[in-house]
């Protein structure tokens, strides 16, 4: 590669990245203040304090309920794309999370780089780089515990990055798998110094269990700057600089599939209309999708009949219960209180009183401490013609909640006793 060429790939890689930082700025000013509460902490670690912005779900509820977290790199930039995905997605495709945008306007390259090079391809490299691992203990040592102690967050952890984000993403996952469940990496920059993360990753695999951890990871369209004839097919054979880009993402992928006895969950993704500055938003939707794809509700159609067996549903919910707490390690409730309630109305309405009293006891026993699943309960009771028992759950409705609603229907329920 001649001096020309080498300036010309610089200048494309710098570029590219400026491309989609510039598109986004304004977003950032006039946008992100809508979407994340802005915060920081001081980094012992880093010495020097770090901004981050903070995503609460739409139906927050800090007093009753803990929620995983998904920490995302260059969060100025990509947390409003993270939100609106969100927005859209969260509870069917994947669960309610608290949204955890870090940072990296400053010193970037120095964080999210594994080591020192001082060039490359074959130019001047300058930058201050090779600072992964500081910044990896500063998430491990001061980022995570400062949110878990100000946010009601579960230790079930995703981490997202793009370009050298991605590359952060993947050193991370090698080193230091325990912190995180799932892992995003977008068109990562795995070409750095001489494909280096290669090397460790066969190593690391090849010896190291990863049941449990997920990785998804996606390769733009940009296979090669100058010739069009490069495809995703004969991409691996040409030699030059200009493809190391692409085949060091292709070769990281060929290598994990080769380490399936890792136990990694797995899953990578080519969008050939896609540039390396736009194709996180896609990244972002597929994976997570991929990535949750066990979270999403299974059996919907046989819930939704009025002529399933009630065994059955009540086998549906409780099947869904011990999956999500094999994933999560945690418990979790299978559905929220919300569906519950709406399927036990559903069935008294039509005439299945049985199926309603499950649905209402199930909404009981995940959400105990919730003055409506008391009141839905009472309902329940109260149609039946009990209202001996109706008035003892909304007397522990209003046990739990001083709202004048349920003082005023337990006084009326009193009286028709």
């Amino acid at each position: 590669m001649n001096h020309t060429q080498q300036v010309l790939l610089a200048i494309v890689f710098v570029f590219t990245f400026q491309l989609m930082v510039n598109a986004q700025v304004k977003e950032e000013q006039q946008f992100l203040i809508k979407i994340g509460v802005k915060d920081s902490l001081y980094s012992e670690v880093l010495n020097e304090s770090r901004d981050i912005y903070i995503e609460l779900p739409a139906d927050y509820h800090p007093n009753s309920k803990k929620y995983p977290v998904a920490y995302i790199l260059d969060g100025e930039v990509f947390l409003p794309t993270l939100s609106n995905f969100q927005s859209y997605y969260s509870g069917g495709f994947t669960p309610e999370m608290i949204l955890v945008g870090i940072s990296n306007s400053k010193n970037r390259t120095r964080d999210l780089t594994p080591s020192v090079i001082t060039e490359k391809y074959g130019m001047p490299f300058n930058e201050e780089t090779g600072g992964a691992q500081n910044f990896s203990d500063f998430i491990e040592k001061e980022l995570i515990p400062f949110i878990e102690n100000k946010y009601p967050v579960t230790n079930y952890r995703t981490l997202i990055g793009h370009s050298y984000g991605g590359l952060f993403t993947i050193f991370t996952l090698l080193n230091k798998p325990h912190l995180f469940a799932n892992y995003l990496a977008i068109d990562p920059s795995l070409d750095w110094n001489e494909q280096e993360m290669l090397t460790k990753a066969q190593a690391q695999l090849s010896g190291n269990n990863y049941v449990g951890k997920s990785l998804f990871v996606s390769l733009g369209g940009q296979l090669h700057f100058q010739n069009s004839k490069i495809t995703i097919d004969n991409v691996m054979q040409d030699p030059s600089e200009f493809t190391l880009f692409a085949r060091s993402n292709i070769g990281f992928k060929d290598m994990v599939e080769k380490n399936e006895q890792s136990g990694l969950v797995f899953n990578w993704k080519y969008y050939p209309n896609d540039l390396h500055g736009t194709i996180s938003f896609p990244s972002i939707m597929d994976g997570l999708i991929t990535i949750f794809e066990w979270y999403q509700m299974e059996n919907t159609d046989r819930i939704n009949s009025f002529d399933t067996p009630q065994k059955e549903l009540y086998n549906i919910v409780k099947y869904r219960e011990e999956k999500l707490k094999e994933h999560f390690g945690y418990a979790e409730p299978p559905y929220p209180e919300e569906l519950l309630n709406m399927s036990g109305y559903m069935n008294m309405e039509m005439n299945q009183p049985e199926k309603a009293k499950m649905y209402f006891e199930l909404a009981i026993e995940y959400f105990p401490q919730s003055a409506n699943v008391y009141d839905s309960m009472a309902d329940y009771y109260e149609a039946q013609g009990d209202i001996e028992r109706a008035i003892k759950f909304m007397r522990k409705a209003f046990e739990l909640s001083d709202d004048v609603y349920y003082k005023n229907r337990l006084e009326a329920l009193q009286k028709n006793d």
